[in-house]
């Protein structure tokens, strides 16, 4: 398994549609920077968010989450109240070839400030808009930027194709439209 370099993600993306939109190089100028890098892709987030509340005092649980657990947020600037986190969007569509696992981690940037990106890989075959969840591990409010880099996403290429793909096993998440909450 090997990392795969700018020329591959360029013409992974432009050959067979795996980022879109893609953008060629690095924007960074008034920016927290997105686009292609040296060994991946930073990918933005949209202007959507589901900030996560406890107005409802319902308990996490993965296998029956309570919806009402989040306020929808549409704006250029998302702050994310102290201790807590949000659900959001990609801009970019990905098409994950059927030899390629990736690696999302969040953006120094955003690390420096205690805010942490959690993503889970994209596997082999999966396809869709990525939901984020964004976490304030601070005890203070903190901004997140809409239409700019939030993580970046590192591309593995295996020597051969795997046996089952998320495609073929039909996983829940595939053809991601919008931000998913959990779900079993």
């Amino acid at each position: 398994m090997s990392i795969k370099s700018d020329n591959w993600i360029r013409r992974m993306a432009t050959e067979h549609r795996m980022i879109e939109p893609f953008v060629d190089s690095q924007v960074r100028e008034g920016v927290i920077s997105y686009g292609l890098s040296s060994y991946g892709y930073d990918i933005r987030v949209t202007n959507e968010f589901k900030i996560f509340t406890n107005v409802h005092s319902a308990i996490v649980d993965p296998k029956n989450f309570n919806p009402d657990s989040f306020i929808d947020y549409v704006g250029d600037v998302c702050v994310i109240p102290p201790n807590s986190f949000v659900l959001a969007q990609t801009v970019e569509y990905f098409r994950i070839p059927r030899d390629v696992l990736t690696v999302c981690l969040g953006k120094s940037t955003y690390a420096r400030c205690g805010l942490i990106v959690n993503v889970t890989p994209f596997e082999p075959e999966w396809e869709g808009y990525v939901t984020l969840e964004i976490s304030n591990t601070t005890p203070l409010p903190a901004r997140i930027y809409a239409n700019e880099g939030i993580a970046q996403v590192l591309f593995f290429q295996s020597d051969e194709v795997c046996e089952v793909s998320y495609a073929d096993r039909k996983g829940k998440y595939q053809n991601q439209q919008r931000i998913e909450l959990p779900r079993i």
